[in-house]
């Protein structure tokens, strides 16, 4: 996977999270991007991208269908994942 080449933005809190899970499960961002349009959202590769970075602010609905796709609660999004303990089970991985 890609490094970032940018620095986050201010414009939501949850691009970061996204992209750590997005990344932990293999999944590229074109793969995704196919995914959250299945499911329902109109998205372009630079609007998610702008997303991730923190560039843009996100929708309820962009939330919602990203948080099914990655097996994850809306508010794990917004999580501070860097002080969560790394054996601490997300509230989707049991089932």
């Amino acid at each position: 996977m890609k490094l970032r080449k940018k620095e986050y933005g201010d414009a939501n809190l949850v691009g970061r999270n996204i992209e750590e899970l997005r990344k932990e499960r293999g999944i590229s961002q074109k793969d995704f991007i196919a995914k959250i349009q299945v499911m329902g959202c109109d998205m372009n590769p630079t609007s998610y991208s702008k997303l991730e970075g923190q560039i843009r602010s996100a929708s309820d609905k962009e939330i919602y269908v990203i948080s099914k796709l990655l097996g994850v609660t809306m508010e794990e999004l917004f999580e501070n994942r860097e002080s969560r303990p790394t054996n601490v089970k997300s509230v989707n991985e049991d089932r």
